[in-house]
């Protein structure tokens, strides 16, 4: 099992910046990738980045390109998510997921990973 908690999330008006942090524990080197999703109510669960767990690859969903960075520090198990010039459709309930595999093309899909945490609100106002 791997538990997975995040944290950062915050009211900001639109054009600021949060970070958010997600710590796994437990059976964390079963996972090879970790990614954020956002969900509103009633909505899919969207992809929003993914990052391989060790090698540093990642992957972006358009929306967010050139806002956001994932990044990890393995040391502390805990992958981040830089989010600047947040916009009022960035307002969602983030979560972290983490996975058994990587995968590539299919990385957005909330089928594929195996650990959720339990999210974490994040508004933008205009």
């Amino acid at each position: 099992q791997v538990q997975l908690v995040e944290s950062g999330g915050g009211s900001v008006q639109a054009g600021g910046s949060l970070r958010l942090s997600c710590v796994a524990s437990g059976y964390t080197y079963s996972s090879k990738c970790m990614a954020w999703f956002r969900q509103l109510p009633g909505k899919e669960r969207e992809g929003v980045a993914v990052i391989s767990i060790g090698g540093g690859s990642t992957y972006y969903a358009d929306s967010v390109k050139g806002r956001f960075t994932i990044s990890q520090d393995n040391a502390k198990n805990t992958v981040y998510l830089q989010m600047n010039s947040l916009k009022p459709e960035d307002t969602a309930m983030y979560y972290c997921a983490a996975g058994w595999g990587w995968y590539g093309g299919s990385w957005s899909e909330a089928r594929n990973y195996n650990y959720w945490g339990q999210g974490t609100q994040v508004t933008v106002s205009s």
